[in-house]
């Protein structure tokens, strides 16, 4: 079991699924949940903290609060993303973000798209120093990788669980899609709800899609990856149907991707370098012709014929 949760992976692979996480929360403040900016001005007696914000304790939201995190995450996020001094900056995103969310979340709707994306924060700062495009293994970046992906999917199954504690049976074979459809759907929902039964069948899909989602650490790294891009695929219907956005929960289950074979800046470098302009005198357009060489003696010449006169 130590085995399997500390599997080691390139340090490359860490490297850019820290850029990828910190590039998102910063990304996350200013189109995601710019909102909870507008807590500030809601009555304090509306705040009703969840359980770690009563436990901590934190402070009741404020304008000048609340205008702090916000840029102090902005720029913390944005530092985090170049992996320097990963501890520090670490464990500060995290503990400011953290608190961002339970501002967001303490007025009466809690959304679990953000626990993967809460614990890969969590955990990033024990996943050591990493560089892109180093293939260098290492357990401590496995550990958290894992982690993030335990995390990623317990958010699937933890999903079916709540259904059936709160909805059972009749969640399957009730109108759950419909009431989404007329609330948020868009014109491809209309089509498909036009389907006798469909809606139906998707609702019973979904409750086993969930609590079948462990699955996917049994399976090879081929079928992994392929039920992951299932997983992204659900997503995309979800997001084209009845337009409810899982952002968080998708930059966390990258968790999973061999991410260290995406390094957009050694594409741009040699994007670059193939821009070059030519040398002087033939416009850049070609290559430049090289002189001639002349054929030494006792040499054959390119054409098959003996050289010399």
């Amino acid at each position: 079991m130590i085995g399997w949760l500390t599997e080691a992976v390139p340090r490359g692979r860490v490297a850019a699924f820290r850029t990828l996480i910190y590039l998102f929360v910063a990304a996350d403040l200013v189109f995601f949940t710019p909102w909870v900016r507008t807590r500030a001005s809601v009555p304090g007696e509306l705040y009703q903290p969840l359980l770690v914000g009563r436990a901590l304790p934190l402070p009741t939201p404020t304008p000048a609060l609340v205008a702090a995190i916000f840029w102090a995450l902005l720029l913390l996020a944005a530092l985090a993303a170049t992996g320097r001094a990963h501890r520090l900056l670490g464990w500060s995103v995290f503990a400011l973000y953290l608190q961002w969310m339970i501002i967001a979340m303490s007025y009466g709707k809690v959304d679990h798209d953000r626990f993967g994306l809460l614990v890969a924060l969590a955990v990033l700062p024990a996943a050591g120093r990493a560089r892109h495009g180093d293939p260098t293994r290492t357990e401590a970046g496995g550990w958290a990788l894992r982690v993030t992906q335990i995390a990623v999917i317990c958010t699937y199954f933890l999903a079916a669980f709540a259904k059936f504690r709160f909805g059972g049976l009749d969640w399957a074979t009730g109108s759950v899609l419909a009431r989404a459809i007329i609330r948020r759907g868009t014109d491809l929902a209309d089509l498909i709800a036009g389907v006798p039964y469909l809606l139906l069948v998707a609702q019973f899909g979904i409750l086993a899609f969930e609590l079948l989602s462990p699955v996917v650490f049994l399976l090879s790294e081929r079928w992994r990856q392929a039920m992951i891009g299932f997983f992204y695929s659900f997503h995309l219907v979800t997001m084209a149907t009845i337009t409810i956005s899982f952002a968080p929960h998708l930059v966390a289950m990258a968790g999973f991707l061999p991410l260290e074979r995406v390094r957009p800046v050694l594409w741009a470098r040699r994007l670059g370098g193939r821009r070059r302009p030519g040398p002087r005198g033939n416009g850049g357009s070609e290559p430049a012709q090289a002189a001639p060489a002349t054929a030494s003696p006792g040499q054959a010449s390119v054409v098959g014929r003996p050289a010399g006169p």
